[in-house]
């Protein structure tokens, strides 16, 4: 079966000389496969006509189409399509009571469609775009399978869904007015007080939501959700703005919801999904272009065959080589090594907050991952090294050239992606360097031709950390990269940094709460404590092994390597594996297990 997708934002047919219809093969004889009798006068592919040479999607100027081949028993398996060449979903997942059922792969392949229809904001179309079917021929559809009593429910108005949205930096558009009373409007469980406890709320209940970070609206959201009385709940990204801490309450609190309720979880961070959830469902396809759900899978069985890239069962390869984790660290100790900068002992002090950093340095061909809860200083820090920030006592030596990823990121350049790339970079921009090591690894061609306003979170992350790596610096900071990025871009942006620092003898300096992207990326391991918004401290650089093991000796979570991928895995708290490496003091992956 052949699937033609059109992005309507790219197809800009009166700035080209329609390539996809003047080098067309069957256009030019005579069988009208491409029109441009759409909207606005874009192309339309007649999907049945198309022979799937690819020419016209390699022609577009704009990189406006998109054409596959899908295997055809997925026919009977089409949920939901936008348009005639519009994106569309396969196959949906089955929601259970007492199992948390998460959701796993890249952006811009349905999960976020997949939540509302199940959550019955949306009906599935079945591909009848044109004329929607009524829900009475859907559930035909769905006759003789466990989904089709759900969906009966959702068609009937009988299930009560509650929904924490994916972009919670959005909630003081629509919420107005304090935290405590946000809550108490939705509470309808009486269980404000206990949640908010537990999700370190109850500081901030009476404060405006307009003046809250991305943490405490992350921890506000997942709370507005738990105390609502529903039959389903649904978390997209939950994880995300959060520290290792707050996201294994999150985790916890999630776990905690009632076993006669269905839990629905869509996580890019790994670890957490292997801590949270009991079956995974893998979602595999192209970006913007439709996706297909895989079989459920245990979690662990789920997130290794990811990490793999190949899908066994379904004889489905979606990515090129799998990911690799290394038993121990690639390369430790950095005596002899250029000290592209040294710092003492800094200080920095604020109103009602002061940050301490010990001695250390940052070395060519060296990342440094910086770990830590929120409001300890983190950002201080990387502004200092940045000479942003001035410290109130003590100097950082340096008279390198610094490239800074802040942690806050906004599309304000007026033009297209390329536009801003090259105003940006110059000469930098199309380079052998940018073409290897940075371009492809983080998919910017696809973004090119988009206005910088019209990103969304993850991909203006992309284009940021790929206009950080492209510049001439010899060292790098980047201030938590992974918002915002599926774990499949996680795993790849960490790769391509790792690469540029290594082959080009550069030093870099990464903030970050994902252990498997700090795993990946780094060699030495800064760690902060303190007590949050009121004193910070920073120790290091340690070596990886040995900086994480302060760093969750302090968050009092114990990790082991999966013994098919060595990827990290949290222990479950107190079980013989963890009360053994808590003794050890071994609390990162004292062995492969």
């Amino acid at each position: 079966m052949r699937i033609a997708v059109l992005d309507p934002d790219r197809c800009q047919p009166r700035k080209c000389n329609h390539e996809c219809y003047a080098y067309c093969p069957p256009v030019r004889n005579g069988i009208e496969v491409i029109t441009f009798g759409g909207k606005d006068g874009k192309a339309v592919v007649s999907e049945p006509l198309c022979i799937g040479c690819g020419i016209c999607v390699h022609k577009c100027p704009f990189d406006a189409l998109s054409i596959v081949n899908v295997a055809e028993e997925l026919k009977e398996d089409l949920v939901h399509q936008y348009s005639q060449n519009g994106f569309r979903v396969f196959r949906l997942p089955t929601p259970r009571p007492g199992q948390v059922v998460g959701l796993l792969g890249p952006n811009g392949i349905g999960k976020t469609t997949t939540i509302s229809i199940l959550s019955g904001e949306q009906a599935p179309n079945l591909g009848a775009y044109e004329s929607p079917p009524p829900w009475e021929e859907v559930l035909k559809g769905f006759t003789g399978t466990e989904l089709h009593d759900y969906l009966e429910r959702v068609s009937k108005g009988e299930l009560k869904a509650a929904l924490k949205p994916q972009y919670v930096d959005k909630l003081p558009r629509v919420a107005k007015g304090r935290v405590r009373e946000l809550l108490e409007r939705v509470d309808e469980r009486g269980a404000l007080r206990e949640v908010a406890g537990a999700l370190d709320l109850l500081p901030i209940l009476d404060r405006d939501v307009e003046a809250l970070s991305g943490g405490e609206l992350q921890r506000v959201a997942v709370a507005a959700t738990l105390v609502k009385d529903a039959d389903i709940y649904f978390f997209d990204e939950p994880s995300s703005y959060l520290d290792i801490y707050q996201r294994l309450n999150v985790a916890r609190q999630i776990k905690a919801i009632p076993a006669d309720k269905m839990v629905v979880v869509i996580e890019h961070d790994l670890a957490i999904l292997d801590f949270l959830a009991d079956i995974v469902y893998l979602m595999y396809g192209k970006e913007a272009t439709y996706g297909v759900l895989a079989q459920p899978r245990p979690v662990s069985g789920a997130i290794n065959t990811y990490i793999s890239g190949m899908a066994a069962e379904e004889n489905v390869r979606f990515r090129d080589r799998p990911i690799q984790f290394e038993v121990v660290p690639a390369r430790s100790g950095w005596t002899g090594a250029q000290a592209l900068v040294e710092f003492g002992r800094l200080e920095k002090a604020y109103d009602g907050f002061r940050l301490t950093t010990e001695p250390g340095a940052i070395h060519a061909g060296e990342t440094v991952g910086v770990v830590g809860p929120n409001a300890t200083g983190k950002t201080t820090f990387v502004k200092m090294l940045a000479g942003a920030v001035k410290p109130s006592a003590g100097e950082v030596v340096s008279t390198v050239r610094v490239a800074y990823k802040p942690q806050y990121l906004e599309g304000r350049f007026s033009g297209t992606v390329e536009d801003m790339l090259l105003t940006a970079l110059g000469g930098e921009y199309g380079s052998a360097l940018w073409k290897a090591e940075i371009e492809r690894p983080l998919k910017v061609p696809a973004l090119l031709t988009k206005e910088v306003g019209t990103l969304s979170g993850g991909e203006l992350q992309r284009v940021a950390i790929a206009l950080t790596l492209a510049k001439d610096a010899e060292l790098y900071l980047f201030d938590e990269p992974s918002a915002y990025l599926d774990a499949d871009q996680r795993m790849e942006t960490a790769r391509a940094m790792r690469r540029v620092m290594e082959k080009r003898a550069r030093g870099a300096l990464v903030v970050d709460h994902d252990v498997y992207f700090l795993d990946l990326v780094s060699d030495s391991i800064m760690v902060f404590g303190g007590r949050p918004g009121v004193e910070g401290t920073g120790r290091g650089p340690f070596d990886l092994r040995t900086g994480m093991n302060e760093f969750l000796k302090g968050a009092g979570v114990t990790f082991r390597r999966d013994r098919e991928t060595n990827r990290p895995r949290i222990n479950k708290a107190g079980s013989q594996l963890d009360k053994q490496q808590k003794e050890s003091g071994e609390y990162y992956y004292a062995e492969v297990a």
